[in-house]
């Protein structure tokens, strides 16, 4: 028979009472990494808005898609000098949306979470757009009139493979611009 033995007798596997609440405390541990049913409803709800915010930018509604930023939003694109307050994101990306055209990315592969007290999401997700393979990441606040974006990150992911040829591209154009 093997034993486990301990100076302390709290410690010690031998302690049924020890062993009886080391497994509780592990049970509620678990318990608690469960998403709380509010939280799952979060979760659903705040899948849907993103969904919803790519979908009206596909259909070029400026107001759905501008509305779900947050008025202190930051968008930040894939070139190095796309960093942008949502007043700056508007001014840019609105003529797009006035012409009827602005983006269509189609996220496949979403991860969120929601702090435990429901008033913070943060999410990464894959996306598939006319640059190939996106990802973009976001942090959400859940403000008076509902969930509402607070930063959104769109990068372009590069096969590890090729990230060389990739690295000495970025820096031959660099060079051009000198």
């Amino acid at each position: 028979m093997f034993r486990v033995r301990s100076q302390n007798p709290e410690l010690s596997i031998q302690n049924p009472e020890s062993a009886m609440m080391k497994t509780l405390t592990l049970i509620l541990l678990l318990l608690s990494a469960v998403p709380s049913p509010a939280q799952t409803e979060s979760i659903q709800q705040i899948n849907q808005l993103i969904d919803n915010w790519h979908l009206a930018a596909t259909k070029a509604d400026a107001n759905a898609f501008f509305g779900f930023m947050n008025d202190n939003s930051i968008y930040i694109g894939t070139d190095a000098t796309e960093r942008w307050t949502k007043t700056e994101f508007v001014s840019f990306a609105k003529p797009y949306f006035d012409k009827g055209k602005a983006w269509d990315f189609k996220p496949y592969d979403r991860d969120l979470h929601v702090t435990n007290e429901g008033n913070y999401a943060w999410f990464s997700e894959l996306l598939t757009t006319w640059m190939g393979t996106c990802r973009g990441s976001g942090v959400l606040i859940k403000t008076v009139n509902g969930w509402k974006l607070e930063q959104y990150h769109l990068s372009v992911t590069v096969p590890n493979e090729i990230i060389r040829e990739f690295i000495d591209l970025v820096e031959k154009s660099s060079k051009k611009e000198d």
